[in-house]
């Protein structure tokens, strides 16, 4: 089992992801994962920072651990610029980002930042923008003609470190993202309150991925009930993420997504590194 540790982007636990993201590299996590938004949905504190920026400087701090988003909305950015931004940080921190994918959710900061559509667009664009970012990652130039986005000539050098192309995390729960899944994604993840169940969402993603006669190989990542994301919440309960690790084992996935209260992070972490990971 690979884990994934969820940090918040807001500014005023900057100082804490900071140390919390050194900590999980030392102790063995696979991967430390921030949420993509510049603004919350209820419009209290808005402080935040640009993710992908911080994953870079939290790159030159880190050694072996994996960066990425817990997802990136694909629609609110030029999936180009998307593209060679997620490429610059796999090159300075050797091959070692992943690129959290879904269709946007928060119309107050799509109308603040870029352009609310509604949802079967945002899908329609995410679907797009994935196509174009894995042309400008593989390709040595793309032309692409699509209906929201082009690219002519497009060259992205250099190219990401991994290969075929960094790994793309798919966040999405309606049923057309699951299909994106079955055919794009690398690691799927399935949280816990998902509707349909975990079960029916994997079958979703299985069948696609057998329709699109899909050969590249893909993972599922699973999370506990009681995951509350980022670095605040109720206190820790070490029986309740065993027990979920256990069952995402069962249920065949490779990477559990985690998340621990602000109160006792670093303790929590250690933990749950020392009792549970191995």
């Amino acid at each position: 089992m690979k884990y994934i540790l969820e940090l918040s982007n807001w500014y005023r636990d900057w100082e804490l992801v900071n140390k919390a993201a050194v900590e999980a590299d030392r102790l063995g996590f696979w991967g430390i994962a921030m949420p993509d938004h510049y603004l919350r949905a209820e419009g209290r504190d808005d402080a935040t920072l640009d993710s992908w920026i911080a994953l870079a400087h939290l790159a030159s701090r880190t050694n072996s651990i994996h960066l990425g988003t817990m997802v990136t909305p694909i629609p609110f950015r030029p999936p180009a610029i998307l593209a060679k931004m997620v490429a610059t940080l796999d090159v300075i921190s050797n091959g070692r980002t992943f690129l959290g994918v879904g269709a946007g959710w928060s119309k107050r900061e799509f109308e603040a930042y870029s352009e609310w559509n509604e949802p079967f667009v945002r899908v329609s664009k995410t679907e797009e923008g994935i196509r174009l970012i894995l042309g400008l990652w593989t390709k040595r130039k793309a032309e692409f003609q699509g209906k929201y986005y082009h690219s002519k000539g497009g060259i992205l050098e250099p190219k990401p470190i991994q290969k075929p192309h960094p790994p793309l995390l798919f966040g999405g729960t309606g049923p057309r993202m699951l299909k994106l899944a079955g055919m794009y994604g690398d690691i799927i993840f399935l949280p816990a309150e998902i509707k349909p169940s975990f079960n029916q969402a994997k079958d979703i993603v299985l069948k696609t991925a057998k329709e699109s006669k899909r050969t590249t190989r893909f993972s599922f990542a699973a999370t506990s009930p009681s995951n509350i994301g980022g670095v605040s919440g109720s206190k820790y309960d070490p029986k309740t993420h065993r027990e979920a690790v256990l069952e995402a084992e069962k249920n065949g996935c490779e990477y559990f997504v985690l998340s621990f209260p602000a109160d006792g992070l670093f303790k929590s972490m250690s933990d749950f590194a020392r009792d549970t990971m191995p």
